[in-house]
């Protein structure tokens, strides 16, 4: 599959069924996003792989622990793939992935969201080629912003001054793929 193809074929998933993806396709779904473009060539993100379903599940549900769906009132995500601003009894915002890799950035560093989010579209996009289902999550910031996860980034070593910037969750889709959506008009134009 060329890379174009990759791209227009990737859904972002959010029902995983329980089944563990494979050690090495995790690391080189890593490997891909530590090619990601960064900032300056900087190469600041670190990428922590959480290979284990019950931290997964833990760290989901910490991740929406403080989630404030009254700012997305009349958002809608889809009906095939709910998120967790369409469907209210959703208790993990990580939606049963098995997998997870939580990318880290300098707090203090002005493109370390663009660079997080980088390695993360490299990421989905190798996961995807490989067979393995993956969606992009945000919310990096709160969800360690308590005693469970402060913990965790000491266990895991994550230097001072670093802070979750988003995850990337990875697994095997429950159910079949979703309906391509239509791309909407006017969103590009080419100048001469």
């Amino acid at each position: 599959m060329d890379i174009l193809e990759v791209i227009k074929s990737r859904h972002s998933i959010r029902k995983y069924k329980s089944t563990q993806i494979e050690r090495s396709d995790l690391e080189k779904i890593i490997e891909a996003g530590l090619h990601a473009p960064n900032a300056g060539g900087r190469q600041g993100s670190i990428i922590i792989g959480v290979h284990d379903s019950k931290l997964t599940e833990a760290i989901g549900k910490l991740n929406i622990a403080k989630f404030d769906r009254s700012a997305l009132l009349g958002s809608y995500v889809s009906h095939e793939q709910p998120s967790i601003i369409d469907d209210p009894n959703i208790k993990s915002g990580f939606y049963g992935a098995p997998c997870v890799c939580v990318i880290f950035g300098p707090e203090d560093f002005l493109y370390s969201t663009a660079d997080a989010f980088c390695c993360a579209e490299n990421m989905i996009l190798e996961a995807h080629s490989i067979g393995i289902s993956s969606c992009i999550i945000a919310r990096g910031e709160e969800t360690f912003d308590n005693p469970e996860g402060k913990k965790l980034l000491a266990q895991w070593e994550i230097p001072e001054g670093y802070i979750a910037r988003c995850f990337v969750l990875l697994g095997y889709i429950d159910g079949k793929e979703p309906s391509l959506k239509p791309l909407r008009e006017g969103r590009s134009k080419i100048i001469q």
